[in-house]
């Protein structure tokens, strides 16, 4: 949500969206930035937003902006500072030594956004660099223009990005979000590319507008069918471990204990998004 937008902040608070960037960075003016710092931080101390996680993005440290960003950022106390550009982890380590000094509450966790040729190859070390590290969003837009490669809707230039950054959130246990699909009126455009985030294992997707939040969450939550098909998986095995057995049949596949894990995933997932409501 752009910042310098109060009508926008307001409307936030009923999207059914797991999580709000309020943001600082590319969706403020120059001439803005002041007072979308302002209202930003009312926004995300004012606690109105619900069940939603609140994160702020900030301008880099590079910036003129950058700093003060993260003092108002930290008084305000949101669930997450969102940190464009990381390209590696002594920025994260940068970022985590302020927040320390500025007596930032623990809860604040640290999210960077990967989007720069620098931070990919380094997504290793960035994910592994903190313990409040939480979340890496991918920064689609940004690396098709680094790369200087197209940008459609099979991503195919993009998949190497995609696959490391992955590769590096799931080693470092890290929450990971797929990039923004900018043609908000193409919603067929849009399920096709969300579902292969989901596909190559996401854990959501960033959303550039209202009209998408609908079919994100559908894409991202396990179905009825597939919760249920879960559920017997989990019985099934049980009954077979207290047999003895470590591996069993269910619907004509073979299941054992990685499969169960996932199962449990899912019916956790589905659990979570019941409790919310």
């Amino acid at each position: 949500m752009p910042g310098s937008n109060a009508r926008a902040l307001e409307k936030a608070k009923n999207i059914p969206a797991d999580a709000l960037i309020l943001d600082l960075e590319d969706a403020v003016a120059p001439d803005k930035k002041d007072v979308a710092r302002q209202q930003v931080c009312d926004a995300a101390a004012s606690g109105e937003y619900g069940y939603r996680e609140i994160a702020i993005r900030i301008n880099g440290l590079d910036t003129p902006w950058g700093r003060e960003d993260l003092e108002a950022a930290c008084k305000a106390k949101p669930d997450a500072v969102l940190v464009p550009k990381i390209d590696g982890a002594s920025m994260v380590r940068q970022i985590e030594t302020v927040m320390d000094q500025l007596g930032a509450d623990d809860r604040t966790r640290i999210w960077g956004m990967l989007e720069t040729p620098r931070g990919l190859l380094h997504a290793e070390g960035i994910a592994g660099s903190s313990k409040r590290l939480e979340l890496l969003v991918m920064g689609t837009n940004d690396i098709a223009k680094e790369l200087k490669s197209a940008h459609h809707s099979e991503r195919g230039p993009l998949l190497t990005s995609l696959g490391l950054c992955l590769l590096a959130a799931r080693a470092f246990d890290k929450v990971i979000v797929d990039g923004v699909y900018n043609d908000i009126k193409n919603a067929e455009g849009f399920e096709l590319e969300a579902q292969q985030g989901r596909e190559m294992g996401f854990d959501g997707k960033t959303l550039i507008h209202p009209s998408q939040v609908d079919a994100c969450n559908r894409i991202f939550s396990p179905s009825d069918e597939e919760v249920e098909t879960a559920k017997r998986i989990i019985t099934a095995f049980e009954e077979a471990v207290a047999e003895g057995k470590y591996v069993v049949t269910v619907d004509g596949r073979m299941i054992e204990n990685l499969h169960v894990e996932n199962a449990r995933r899912a019916v956790a997932q589905a659990e979570a998004i019941a409790a919310r409501g």
